[in-house]
């Protein structure tokens, strides 16, 4: 069982940076960055491997997002430069501890840990 502990997102004018961070309480093999607007389906955002270095990233945040870790800490971070109005969402990051490799990064149900989620909203 690992818990999974978001901060940081807030407010920020259109063009401004966030940072999120994700500590988890144990060991996982992959962490993921999701969103989810009101009446909208959940977005992948980032996901990368904790015991690795490779990472992936959406269409939507490629060269805006990055995603990255604190391996001392068990801690994941999604720094967002460059933000646009349709990033405003709830965020999430989930983790996967499953060491197979048969699964697709952006599949949330791939992800059997979740944060409690932390709203970024960006206005114009």
């Amino acid at each position: 069982q690992v818990e999974l502990v978001q901060s940081g997102g807030g407010s920020v004018q259109v063009g401004g940076s966030l940072r999120l961070s994700c500590v988890a309480s144990g060991s996982t093999r992959y962490v993921g960055w999701f969103r989810q607007a009101p009446g909208q389906e959940r977005e992948w955002c980032a996901t990368i491997a904790t015991y690795g270095v490779s990472t992936w990233y959406g269409d939507s945040v490629k060269a805006r997002f990055t995603i990255s870790q604190d391996s001392a800490k068990n801690t994941v971070l999604l720094q967002m430069n460059s933000l646009k109005p349709e990033d405003t969402a709830m965020y999430y990051c989930a983790a996967r501890t499953d060491t197979s490799a048969h699964f697709s990064v952006s599949d949330p149900s791939a992800f059997a840990y979740w944060g409690q989620g932390t709203q970024v909203a960006v206005s114009s």
